[in-house]
């Protein structure tokens, strides 16, 4: 079971910046601001003091944020071969989760732009140009070989969500979107894939095929990856539990090579004695395959495989997701 933990660095920065704030006021804000993100509202509507709103988001958000990024770039980097993207466009940046998470992933980033209207400390430590621009009326200033936009879709009303991906796909070889792992986020996930695949992008993940998402309407397909909970955060949200499941959704996109799984698991495997139960994806349907103790080396994948990873197992396994 894989837990993300923030930077060290980023940890005690966030730790200093909440001490500024009493606690009350800040347990305050954090329930506000998750009741907001559970709702799907946007947050930035909150009405909070600048620095208390900034200071809940640093301690809850930001964390799950860099988590899903950190899967889906893991993920991304085991389906694009010698994946070496030297500049980052980060939309909707926020305080640079997703930048951050890129940082630990990708070692050939040479810098970042981040796009974001309202003033956030940035705690990436890539080389990064500051543009305050209003994603609705967002234009690209210069090609970059990564893109990401993480949790910025839902923020925007449909036709400029539309507008974004029109903007940004032709500037750009790679293309990340994550949502909230809800029935919302993933029918803006995928909106956006359906229209990627009519401007002619490769699909790199999660899904093993082109063509039309098997997903019915009544479903979502999601993923989820576990994260360290701080003390602070803790005791803020009044949990035992010292780490917490991000869950979202997601589509990468690109122009380069890939090398796409046979299948990909979507729901938690159920183990029975003697026998596996596994919902997959095969990109053109999804089926429940059961694996029984006689078929010994699929029986023996099976009680290994996990929520998300890519079926039969790859020689570079998906480590995003937990039980």
């Amino acid at each position: 079971m894989v837990e993300v933990i923030l930077p060290e660095r980023v940890r005690h920065f966030i730790e200093e910046f909440a001490a500024g704030v009493p606690f009350a006021e800040l347990q305050k804000a954090v329930h506000q601001l998750s009741d907001h993100y559970r709702a799907g509202k946007n947050t930035a509507q909150l009405k909070l003091p600048a620095q208390t709103r900034t200071a809940a988001y640093l301690l809850t958000r930001l964390p799950a944020t860099y988590a899903a990024a950190y899967a889906v770039l893991r993920e991304t980097q085991a389906r694009i071969a010698s994946w070496q993207p030297q500049t980052l466009l980060d939309l909707g940046a926020g305080t640079g989760a997703a930048t951050l998470a890129a940082e630990q992933i990708l070692p050939s980033l040479l810098s970042v732009v981040q796009v974001e209207r309202e003033s956030f400390p940035s705690l990436a430590a890539l080389p990064q140009t500051n543009s305050p621009q209003d994603l609705r009326t967002w234009k690209p200033e210069a090609p970059a070989n990564l893109t990401i936009a993480a949790y910025t879709l839902g923020e925007l009303p449909a036709e400029a969500r539309t507008r974004l991906i029109a903007q940004a796909w032709p500037n750009t070889q790679t293309l990340i979107l994550i949502e909230p792992g809800s029935p919302r986020g993933f029918d803006i996930i995928r909106q956006a894939r359906r229209q990627l695949l009519d401007l002619g992008a490769t699909l790199a993940a999660p899904c093993p095929a082109h063509g039309d998402c098997p997903v019915p309407p009544n479903d979502w397909c999601h993923f989820a990856q576990r994260l360290e909970r701080s003390a602070l955060h803790r005791r803020l949200k009044d949990a035992a539990l010292s780490y917490e499941d991000e869950k979202f959704s997601y589509v990468a996109a690109t122009r380069l090579p890939v090398e796409r799984p046979a299948a990909r698991v979507l729901r938690r495997p159920t183990d029975a004695p003697g026998l596996v139960t596994l919902e997959i994806c095969r990109g053109d349907a999804i089926v429940t395959e059961k694996i029984a103790k006689r078929d010994k080396d699929r029986f023996r994948a099976a009680r290994k495989v996990r929520w998300g990873e890519p079926w039969p197992p790859s020689t570079t396994p998906y480590s995003g997701n937990s039980d």
